[in-house]
């Protein structure tokens, strides 16, 4: 097919390339503008434009497609169809009729659970036991235009949302190649969406990143697997000066006892456990700033925490 891509982070970049690998005839790249990065804050492209450069392929950065002249080039293109993956800028009406089998929209979420932003995190954040990819064709609402596909995968009780990310990655990927093959031949079966059912995934706030260990120790083990590996559930270490610490993976452990919030109650071997308002975390990995990542042995090891020292 002929068709035009929209789409910025590393999702996108794996759907980009199940596209062109299938042969499809990639006329246009739309990615967003590069944003400043990293310490010295210079502007870094996204992964789809790095992936697009390297294929070879026209890439586009507006900074938005309202912009009267957008629409023009699209239509002047004459795409096929536009597929669009986690491009985090909004299609306006003109944009969305050029091209004439639609613009198909792969979703991180069982739609219409998660509509929005971040449905990976807010999947994990809520205890869902599985989430998947969906595929379809957008319409003016957020998220709310009609399904042509939906595949399925499961939650582990360890899965972050890195891991998450990168099975659906590729079960979008391969959702909409058969989507594709299908859409030509109009074997495509369209389902509306139950409105009634739909779910919101709000953008993360990095203030949400920070552990407040009176919650619940299932709920704050979910925050820690659901922001691996952005923005990174974390906390400080009060007899360190308040040394940012990272949790990368935590899970619920054992009652706490009378022990308050954020006190480490075991520190031993490879057992790292901290009281939270109901319950206990086991800490299974972090990372102290500006250090690699550790086990929690390695990390007892190496700072010799104890037990009764506080988190905050």
């Amino acid at each position: 097919m002929k068709l035009v891509f929209a789409g910025t982070p590393q999702f996108a970049a794996v759907i980009l390339r199940g596209l062109h690998a299938a042969r499809h005839e990639i006329i246009a790249v739309y990615t967003q503008p590069d944003r400043p990065a990293g310490r010295g804050r210079k502007p870094r492209p996204s992964a789809v434009r790095q992936l697009a450069t390297d294929l070879g392929l026209p890439v586009r950065q507006p900074p938005s497609l309202r912009d009267p002249g957008e629409p023009a080039v699209l239509s002047a293109l004459a795409p096929q169809a536009m597929v669009v993956a986690a491009y985090g800028l909004i299609l306006p009406a003109p944009v969305l009729a050029i091209p004439p089998l639609g613009c198909i929209n792969v979703h991180a979420s069982l739609l219409p659970r998660w509509r929005g932003a971040a449905p990976i995190q807010r999947a994990i954040l809520a205890g869902d036991s599985d989430t998947g990819v969906s595929i379809m064709r957008m319409a003016q609402g957020l998220d709310t235009g009609p399904v042509l596909a939906q595949r399925h995968c499961v939650i582990g009780a360890l899965d972050t949302a890195g891991s998450v990310h990168d099975r659906l990655a590729e079960l979008g990927r391969d959702a909409l190649l058969d989507v594709l093959s299908r859409l030509t031949q109009g074997h495509v079966i369209e389902t509306a969406q139950d409105d009634a059912q739909a779910s919101y995934a709000h953008r993360i706030d990095k203030r949400e990143a920070r552990i407040d260990w009176r919650e619940h120790a299932v709920q704050i083990a979910r925050k820690v697997r659901a922001f691996n590996p952005a923005p990174g559930a974390w906390t400080q270490l009060a007899a360190a000066g308040g040394q940012r610490l990272e949790v990368l993976l935590a899970r619920p452990g054992a009652e706490a006892g009378d022990a308050a919030p954020g006190e480490v109650i075991e520190a031993s071997g490879e057992r790292l456990c901290v009281a939270c308002g109901h319950g206990s975390v086991q800490l299974l990995q972090v990372q102290v700033q500006g250090r690699r990542p550790v086990s929690a042995a390695e990390f007892l090891n190496a700072r010799g925490v104890a037990r009764g020292e506080r988190l905050d």
